[in-house]
């Protein structure tokens, strides 16, 4: 049997994608530019979507469950007046247009308000959401009725701007997991005028700004995988953030952790640390891997690690 070669390669890529492909359509552009096969995404961005895309690369794939966790943030654009079955512009209408009108700031606040903080959020029947091992979409295609059940959301910020009276500008901080398209149908149901998205764009993913990003042009016409790697947008495995607290250890934990052994550290961290959370785990600028916070003494300054996911030393 034979085994796959080793990838060269091992790091975060933010990508620019433009609406139209796919999220896989952007994947598999980064595999013939990098000369990789072993790349992933952080979150799907819908065709119609344009903005971040966040690949992991190499190794870093294996860090792919807990780049998921990071919050994100978007700006859309909200079309009032009717909704859609797929609750943006590819859908069909659904239902009568309805006439719409300026919203007063009172309006405009009180809609802020409904949707910020913890709310349950229902998905879109037309999205990559699994029910049964089956996407909505394809069941939604297939014309099977599904019982799909809300899911809580929770919204950091939302600020709301009403550019005429057919049209609602959307910026949002949000928990991953949480749809715009369903907010936008939300809304126009509150309203009662019904809404679809009209537009969308990602703008962060954790500390990983849209400004940032390759374009997808670039990524596609790069002359040679070392133009992208040597470029100002390659984050190397080592360098990448976690979306949780991490510690620092010497040399002889560092060697009993990559042997998957428990370990013991000092702590100089203020960051709160979680009973049984995760923890990344570093030696200087390397990052050793991921693990399990297995107990805490001395009023967190020492805390007890299991390892998790130990990542081999490599490069890239």
């Amino acid at each position: 049997m034979s085994r796959r070669r080793p990838s060269r390669w091992n790091g975060l890529l933010p990508v620019y994608k433009k609406t139209g492909p796919t999220s896989h359509d952007i994947v598999d552009i980064a595999r013939r530019s990098l000369k990789e096969r072993r790349i992933g995404h952080t979150g799907t961005l819908d065709p119609m979507a344009e903005g971040l895309l966040l690949l992991c690369v190499g190794h870093a794939t294996r860090l792919q469950q807990y780049l998921l966790k990071w919050d994100k943030a978007y700006r859309g654009r909200v079309r009032l007046g009717w909704a859609t079955d797929t609750y943006d512009a590819e859908g069909k209408q659904v239902g009568d247009t309805v006439q719409t009108e300026t919203l007063s700031p009172d309006r405009i606040s009180e809609l802020e308000a409904m949707f910020s903080g913890r709310f349950d959020q229902m998905p879109p029947a037309y999205s990559a959401k699994k029910v049964g091992g089956k996407k909505l979409y394809e069941l939604a295609r297939k014309g099977q009725d599904v019982e799909i059940t809300p899911k809580t959301v929770e919204v950091h910020s939302l600020s709301l701007h009403q550019e005429d009276t057919d049209n609602l500008v959307v910026e949002v901080e949000t928990e991953s997991g949480f749809y715009v398209r369903s907010l936008a149908h939300d809304l126009g149901a509150e309203l009662g005028w019904g809404a679809h998205l009209r537009r969308l764009e990602r703008t962060r993913i954790g500390p990983f700004r849209v400004e940032a990003a390759i374009s997808q042009e670039e990524l596609e016409k790069a002359p040679n995988p070392e133009s992208i790697i040597d470029g100002p947008h390659w984050t190397p495995l080592s360098k990448i953030p976690l979306p949780f607290p991490s510690v620092d250890v010497n040399p002889t934990a560092a060697a009993r952790f990559t042997q998957g052994q428990e370990i013991v550290v000092l702590r100089s961290g203020t960051e709160t640390l979680q009973p049984n959370g995760p923890i990344a785990v570093r030696r200087g600028d390397e990052l050793l891997g991921v693990g399990e916070v297995a107990g805490i003494i001395a009023r967190g300054r020492t805390i007890t690690v299991r390892p998790s996911l130990v990542l081999a030393a490599q490069g890239g």
